[in-house]
């Protein structure tokens, strides 16, 4: 772990913490890290580490403060995975897209920051970089294999920056007919794009996950990358 823990104030009163990566450069634009179902463990930290030694300030924010502050557990165990789901299913939709763009807020004002900043999301985190796209006033913003954005397709007219969503082709969260249903329902917004991974099923990009597929992970993290120098420049 190279970063730190901050504090970030909340819209509606309250804080909640976040772990932020410095470019070693000391600017740069600035990237949201969305956790999965997992909190701000240490996959997640690894992400905003590698995105800090690519240029980027990157900020993790600890979305499950509203529940249970601090979570931090892994895919390995059952047990785990009932915690991660029972955070999941507590979950406020609404208020941690809201927590996104005081996340957001507060990245702009790090010193050093260009004022540019964007967001990428993992699993839960894929749905909600595509609710950042509509409701935030993010730059760009990524999502990883999203799940339940079919139910919130009416938002797409609001998605006016660009949006990279990544999906895999046998996701066993997002079966084929959701799949098509988003696509269809994106497909008239000229700022989404969408790259579909064959074969590969939720959480390939999941460095240790059940699912990790070197090959595809590295291509997606790859375009992801490509996507912020371009539009976070």
């Amino acid at each position: 772990m190279t970063g730190s823990m901050i504090t970030i104030k909340a819209h509606d009163g309250g804080s909640f913490g976040a772990y932020l990566a410095k470019p070693a450069a000391g600017k740069g634009p600035g990237v949201v890290v969305i956790q999965e179902i997992f909190g701000v463990n240490a996959n997640v930290r690894a992400i905003a580490d590698g995105l800090a030694a690519e240029g980027f300030f990157a900020l993790a924010p600890d979305l499950f403060w509203r529940i249970e502050p601090g979570i931090d557990i892994t895919d390995k165990t059952e047990a785990e995975w009932k915690k991660a789901f029972e955070l999941f299913g507590k979950f406020d939709i609404a208020a941690g897209v809201k927590d996104i763009q005081a996340t957001l807020t507060a990245l702009r004002a790090q010193p050093g920051c260009t004022g540019k900043a964007g967001a990428v999301g993992y699993c839960l985190g894929g749905l909600l970089a595509y609710l950042t796209a509509a409701r935030t006033d993010s730059n760009a913003s990524v999502g990883f294999y999203g799940v339940n954005i079919k139910n919130f397709l009416g938002e797409q007219g609001a998605i006016k920056a660009p949006l990279l969503l990544h999906v895999a082709e046998k996701d066993e969260f997002v079966p084929p007919p959701a799949q098509a249903e988003v696509a269809a329902g994106l497909v008239a917004n000229p700022h989404v794009t969408i790259l579909t991974y064959m074969g590969q099923d939720h959480a390939f990009a999941r460095m240790g996950g059940k699912h990790f597929h070197a090959g595809s992970a590295l291509a997606a993290n790859a375009a992801s990358l490509a996507f912020f120098k371009k539009h976070l420049a």
